[in-house]
């Protein structure tokens, strides 16, 4: 599939006409998507095939434009792999299962919104992830999704995936605005490598949840 997959007139379109060329383009002043999180979705549930630089899915270089060291991303190909979008995607079933286990709460100010404002997060982020995720049964129990997922509306989610990305870059855990607090831990990523989730453990974006109860805890003492 030769044609933009993406809505015109949207970021995703755009930097989709900057990529589909094969080259490496800069994050900084080619592609509008600046968020680790868009080239996640492109990859894991549109089946998008990025280029990989060594490990990475992407290449830090000198952009002769702009002038700067600068993240750079590419297309691998032009093809869409259907088998990726339906490996990694979110059944619609599963995705009603999970907003309905959570009472349609978004989990950063636990607000009840509408449906189509919630997004299903990963406890765990992506940027971490050592692969793709397997697929996600339609079976999984209460306690199984509330181990794996939590629902934030766009901006919170993107605001999460912004501290996670910092959290990989300079070992500094993220934390709920002005309240500088790790239930296990301390600011410091510990984790054995930065494919461990129990180095997320504690912090308030891993599990906004039990972040509050054990901050409550103290609070009651």
């Amino acid at each position: 599939m030769n044609e933009n997959p993406f809505k015109e007139n949207t970021t995703s379109h755009h930097d989709w006409e900057v990529l589909k060329d094969l080259n490496w383009h800069c994050t900084k002043c080619e592609l509008q998507s600046g968020q680790a999180k868009t080239w996640q979705i492109w990859r894991q549930e549109k089946g998008i095939q990025l280029d990989k630089d060594e490990s990475k899915w992407y290449k830090t270089k000198l952009c002769p434009t702009c002038g700067y060291n600068t993240v750079h991303r590419k297309l691998k190909s032009l093809k869409i792999l259907d088998e990726t979008k339906s490996r990694a995607g979110i059944s619609l079933y599963l995705a009603r299962k999970i907003k309905m286990l959570f009472d349609n709460e978004e989990a950063f100010l636990l607000r009840k919104i509408s449906s189509n404002q919630l997004e299903i997060d990963h406890k765990f982020p992506q940027t971490r992830w050592a692969s793709d995720e397997k697929a996600n049964s339609s079976t999984m129990s209460a306690n199984e999704i509330k181990e794996r997922f939590i629902l934030l509306n766009r901006s919170n989610n993107l605001l999460k995936s912004r501290f996670c990305e910092k959290c990989v870059k300079t070992g500094e855990r993220g934390s709920f605005p002005g309240i500088y607090f790790w239930h296990q831990g301390n600011k410091k990523w510990q984790g054995k490598d930065k494919h461990d989730e129990n180095g997320c453990v504690g912090c308030f974006w891993y599990d906004p949840y039990k972040w509050r109860e054990e901050l409550n805890k103290i609070v009651n003492k």
